[in-house]
């Protein structure tokens, strides 16, 4: 990613590789955290019959769904695969 007008102090002081982006590792953990909740909030709704838990779990769910799609925009935004 280049960034117009934008100097990196630190290029080329010890042979350090320029910082790559961290989306595909926030992507892998909020696909994680949806299904977990969304699993979550299902079995405490059906089995344990406790809906303030199964709630929570539902509302964190929303939360890495948008989280989700917050990821893939950017991705698709830099032109990352």
């Amino acid at each position: 990613m280049s960034v117009e007008d934008y100097h990196d102090p630190t290029a080329g002081l010890g042979g350090a590789p320029p910082a790559r982006s961290a989306l595909g590792l926030r992507l892998v953990l909020a696909l994680f955290g949806l299904v977990v909740c969304t699993g979550g909030a299902v079995l405490f709704l059906t089995i344990a019959w406790a809906p303030v838990i199964a709630v929570l779990l539902a509302v964190l769910a929303v939360v890495a769904l948008i989280d989700v799609l917050v990821i893939l925009r950017r991705r698709q935004r830099e032109g990352e695969r």
